[in-house]
């Protein structure tokens, strides 16, 4: 690149920059605009509130499932009690059953550290291992689940990771 190139579009800027400051400070802002302008402010609109009914059918159009408090208690409910009833009163003393609960957010070390107390599983961490072996570690979902000791690892974990 040449300097008097570089020197001319140096030049070009500080006419361009002297010409709008001429401009502008010789521009009369005192002036009050010949036309008076009017400005109206829109107040925004209120978010519409939905009623019980309108938003169940939203969230069931977008595939959720809705319940009532009592409809979910009443489902555990009968869980718990579909569970007690297929346990035989013989087998119960030699197989360690459990019910549990996986929330939004656990892993399956979590549900390792669940079996472990519930005496299936000697080790979570090597749950968690065989879980990630298998490759099913992103297919736990929330849910009532049930496992005992009489289930192989490899059965607990189709049965969880579906």
């Amino acid at each position: 690149m040449k300097y008097t190139f570089l020197r001319s579009f140096a030049a070009g800027i500080l006419l361009a920059t002297t010409v709008c400051g001429t401009v502008y400070i010789s521009n009369n802002s005192d002036e009050k605009p010949k036309t008076p302008v009017q400005t109206t402010e829109k107040e925004p609109a209120a978010p519409r509130s939905l009623s019980d009914e309108e938003m169940k059918v939203q969230l069931e159009s977008s595939g959720y499932v809705v319940q009532t408090k009592d409809e979910y208690d009443k489902k555990i409910e009968e869980t718990k009690n579909a569970v007690q009833k297929e346990q035989p009163a013989e087998e119960s003393k030699d197989v360690n059953q459990v019910i549990f609960f996986v929330t939004e957010g656990m892993t399956s070390i979590d549900v390792g550290k669940i079996l472990v107390e519930a005496k299936i599983t000697d080790n979570a961490n090597k749950f968690s291992q065989r879980v990630e072996k298998k490759g099913v570690q992103n297919r736990l979902r929330p849910g009532v689940y049930k496992v005992d000791s009489k289930m192989s690892v490899d059965e607990i974990i189709s049965s969880v990771f579906k």
